[in-house]
């Protein structure tokens, strides 16, 4: 296969057993400046699809042998096809085939007879959405950031950094599946939770903080994609990464941090003596030292300020 010019222009793979409908999109798309393949059945698809990694595809639900919905399972499987975006062509409109496009991870679908004109405008939609979705994914993979999308409708991982990667298999080593590609219950519960609060009107972005070998984990959702995707950054935390960091911004003593650090979490000088092993008034003495040195005379102050250190560290790192 000669090399695809992918610089100049966009590339459609269609899928349809039937030549005359290949031959109207494949001649409407080259007018329209795209790159047109073409599959006539499922095992062409994937193979088309693997090896072109086409930008859009247009799949024909009902084919004999592998159909649409099958073709569009093992695209979304794997990891080096799920992101392309799948428009549907069916002839079943009924909701119940309209909703197992959708579950087998279709993007959009149309109706046929196909018109042309609808069609593409509905891949420019696309297309100019995924393109925008590539770029923050490759700012957010270029800055090392843990952030990954989820689609609950296929309950699929769709894309992860390389640091999400590594935290999702260290805080749910036990829930993930083989090709590391299933999103763990708990997050899709999640997102089911904040998606019917939202439906309610309430603005929603409570995160999800899991807790895990003295480690916490921290995921914060934003805006849901129109494809259905949510988008979600991640974030660890540990009592021991806090401690070091207030002993580096504010030059205390271990002790002095971790006072501060207890502080932060709203914990009394009773609670914190109980859970570092001394007096009540020994807390105090160190709460002391850790007023002086941040130049406060409140433990509202301090917190304050010491919370505000350690979400700038965050944000710087």
């Amino acid at each position: 296969m000669a090399a695809l010019d992918r610089a100049n222009s966009d590339i459609v793979l269609i899928v349809d057993d039937v030549p005359e409908n290949l031959s109207v999109l494949h001649d409407a798309l080259d007018e329209s400046g795209f790159t047109v393949l073409v599959a006539t059945n499922g095992d062409t698809a994937l193979a088309r699809a693997r090896q072109s990694l086409p930008d859009i595809i247009l799949l024909d639900a009902m084919m004999p042998g592998m159909d649409g919905f099958e073709v569009s399972r093992r695209l979304k499987a794997d990891f080096s096809t799920r992101h392309i975006p799948i428009i549907f062509m069916t002839g079943l409109t009924e909701t119940e085939h309209i909703v197992a496009a959708f579950d087998a991870g279709g993007t959009d679908y149309v109706a046929k007879p196909v018109r042309t004109g609808e069609v593409i405008a509905r891949i420019t939609t696309h297309l100019q959405s995924a393109r925008q979705m590539k770029q923050a994914r490759s700012a957010l993979d270029a800055f090392g950031q843990a952030t990954l999308s989820i689609h609950p409708g296929n309950h699929r991982i769709t894309w992860q950094t390389p640091l999400a990667r590594r935290l999702l298999r260290e805080h749910f080593a036990t829930h993930l599946s083989e090709d590391d590609n299933t999103a763990p219950p708990a997050l899709l519960d999640w997102i089911a939770a904040t998606r019917a609060r939202r439906a309610t009107g309430q603005a929603d972005s409570t995160p999800l903080v899991l807790a895990h070998g003295g480690k916490r984990l921290i995921l914060t959702p934003h805006e849901e994609t129109p494809d259905g995707e949510w988008l979600l950054v991640l974030r660890e935390e540990s009592d021991t990464a806090s401690i070091d960091a207030l002993i580096a911004a504010f030059r205390l003593t271990m002790r002095e941090a971790e006072v501060l650090h207890w502080v932060t979490k709203g914990k009394t000088n009773k609670d914190i003596g109980d859970i570092l092993g001394t007096s009540p008034r020994t807390v105090h003495k160190h709460l002391e030292h850790v007023f002086e040195k941040l130049g406060v005379e409140t433990r509202t102050a301090a917190a304050n300020l010491a919370l505000g250190k350690l979400q700038r560290g965050q944000a710087e790192g």
